[in-house]
């Protein structure tokens, strides 16, 4: 989400505006929950939330959250706040997908290419997984592939498997997470009980976030 707002150089997402002072008795912690989700194109965890309000804790944030959801969804809004990563982030609707999808040309999915998906679908469903066993799925040899997946931080080493040479295991990361749209790791689409070896294509949210940073 992008704000429009002029802001001062000293105190960024601030308005400069004065008559934002004459309404600050309008201002509520619900208010501020929305102000900082729009300010943000990252997941902010709860805990994180409650520090900024100052009051309150996660169970609090998250009543506001589930408010403005209702609001939203009683105006027909095109966004709802979404837990992705173990966070709140503001997200359009999947039916405003092709309409966004034409505004970002240059999405994160078009950064990787099918090769880099299939193999971090491997890791994500296999994990903690071998190169040797990716490359079994693959046919390939992917190990330039994971290095450019550990460099974009979508994919981490997360230990050495207990066999002669003590290979490197890995795993995806919490940045994988929020490419993906997804809270948690159980939030993976379902692998088919017929083909279980056959993994799931994976799609990047329709979001301008970047895999590059």
């Amino acid at each position: 989400m992008s704000d429009t707002t002029d802001v001062s150089t000293d105190s960024p997402g601030v308005s400069t505006d004065k008559s934002a002072e004459a309404s600050t008795e309008t201002v509520t912690p619900q208010s501020i929950v929305e102000a900082l989700l729009f300010s943000t194109d990252r997941p902010l965890p709860p805990a994180r939330i409650a520090q900024i309000l100052g009051i309150g804790g996660g169970a609090e944030v998250k009543q506001h959250v589930e408010a403005l959801n209702d609001r939203y969804e009683q105006t027909g809004a095109s966004f709802r706040i979404e837990l992705v990563a173990k966070g709140y982030q503001m997200l359009t609707t999947p039916p405003y997908n092709p309409w966004v999808g034409q505004l970002h040309k240059v999405r994160a999915e078009s950064r990787l290419s099918p090769a880099a998906l299939e193999t971090l679908a491997i890791v994500a469903y296999k994990q903690p997984v071998l190169r040797v066993d990716i490359e079994a799925v693959r046919g390939v040899a992917v190990g330039d592939m994971l290095v450019r997946l550990r460099d974009m931080n979508l994919v981490r080493i997360v230990g050495r498997a207990e066999e002669i040479g003590r290979p490197l295991l890995y795993g995806t990361t919490r940045k994988f997470l929020e490419v993906f749209g997804l809270n948690s790791l159980k939030d993976l689409p379902k692998l088919d009980p017929d083909r279980p070896d056959a993994v799931p294509e994976l799609k990047v949210v329709d979001d301008s976030e970047s895999v590059d940073g």
